[in-house]
């Protein structure tokens, strides 16, 4: 187990196309969703849920996907439609991360969304701790209306990202990081 400092600064995300079994298994899965819905939450509201999808169910959704995807286009490339076929087929396991906004609350929605995004990037973390690998992704499936019923997701609920957690099956380089002395400032008044 890595401390803590060695574990933020070694994380990064395994592609999803490299994942593979095994997943978490259920005691396992447990603590880690346990340990990533123990967020920053202003006002206590618990903004977000999760969908977990495996097996045959990520199967359908692909399928479902699909056809989505041609409706929106009837002239999508049959390479671009086996695309969306395999999206959710690589890692074992996929986990939706839903943000659930309360718009009578006073808490702006922002601050809600980046609650069920500190999830989503817990679950990341979590994964690579246990040694997984994970990847937080979105894509316009995210974002469509028709798919969001899919989920089975309500008015006030939309997607945050879709993490894949598997077994990485090839080592996964990481990939060039900025500078910290790029981005660091100091105000002083």
């Amino acid at each position: 187990m890595l401390d803590a400092l060695t574990l933020l600064q070694q994380r990064h995300s395994a592609p999803s196309r490299q994942l593979g079994e095994p997943a978490p298994d259920a005691a396992t899965l447990r603590g880690l969703l346990e340990a990533a819905i123990r967020v920053p939450d202003h006002g206590k509201l618990v903004p977000f849920r999760l969908i977990a999808l495996r097996d045959d169910a990520k199967l359908k959704f692909g399928a479902l996907l699909t056809e989505r995807a041609i409706r929106r286009d009837p002239e999508l490339p049959e390479s671009k439609r086996e695309k969306e076929r395999l999206r959710y087929t690589f890692a074992p396991l996929v986990i939706a991360v839903i943000a659930r906004i309360d718009h009578e609350n006073g808490i702006p929605e922002i601050e809600q969304k980046l609650c069920a995004g500190n999830v989503a990037y817990n679950i990341l973390l979590g994964a690579y701790a246990l040694g997984f690998g994970a990847q937080w992704l979105t894509g316009w499936a995210a974002y469509d209306a028709e798919v969001a019923g899919l989920l089975g997701l309500a008015k006030h609920e939309c997607v945050i990202g879709f993490v894949h957690i598997g077994t990485p099956q090839t080592e996964i380089p990481d990939r060039d990081r900025p500078a910290l002395d790029d981005l660091l400032t100091e105000w002083k008044g």
